[in-house]
């Protein structure tokens, strides 16, 4: 795995330190969060990123912390990453790393008894995308994040191609792997999660703009 995305992953929060580049999967399962991620704000049709909550209900939690935030900025912006880059089950639009193999192909593992029944007749999967990106048929599998949005999980294949850097890939619960989405590389994934650092300078840039 490229060093580019470990070193990201350690700034998000991860833990690296069990990592010994032996092989993809052995490296994804070796890292750990004891926090959260959250993706930036992009453009869209109807909003700017700086037009948007970076993260879902920030706006009230600065209305409630107003007075903090007028005495001592730094020690709100503390509070502020304690209290929201920590893993809690209320939903704030936060996706969790979870590094889980998931194998509805390999014969004697708890998803083959679950899943193959479905993974093995096409009516029930389409894994064009997969297919496309990585050339794999019947792909063991590693879900790698979870959400509560749509897509809610997000996986890459244990033999990609491309073992630096593998694609991943969206699905839902909802429509688990009837459709798939292509996410893009791994390392162009973890650069769109916000470091608390990185939200700091977004709320302090807002801030500053309200005082222009």
């Amino acid at each position: 795995m490229k060093q580019a995305i470990l070193d990201r992953i350690k700034a998000l929060g991860g833990d690296i330190s069990q990592v010994k580049g032996k092989s993809l999967q052995e490296d994804l399962m070796a890292i750990t969060f004891n926090t959260v991620l959250y993706q930036r704000p992009e453009d869209t049709a109807w909003a700017k990123a700086d037009e948007q909550e970076p993260i879902c209900g920030l706006a009230e939690y600065i209305d409630k912390h107003q007075e903090l935030i007028n005495i001592d900025r730094k020690v709100f912006y503390d509070k502020m990453i304690a209290d929201y880059y920590v893993i809690t089950k209320e939903g704030r639009g936060q996706m969790f790393w979870t590094a889980t193999p998931f194998t509805p192909y390999k014969e004697g593992t708890d998803d083959y008894e679950e899943w193959s029944s479905d993974f093995l007749r096409e009516e029930e999967v389409d894994l064009t995308e997969i297919i496309s990106a990585t050339g794999l048929k019947q792909p063991e599998m590693m879900e790698l994040f979870y959400s509560y949005s749509f897509p809610d999980q997000f996986y890459i294949c244990i033999d990609d191609p491309n073992q630096d850097n593998p694609t991943l890939f969206g699905t839902d619960h909802e429509v688990f792997f009837r459709e798939v989405t292509n996410e893009g590389s791994l390392e162009e994934f973890m650069q769109k999660f916000m470091t608390p650092q990185e939200l700091i300078n977004i709320v302090n840039k807002a801030f500053e703009d309200m005082f222009k």
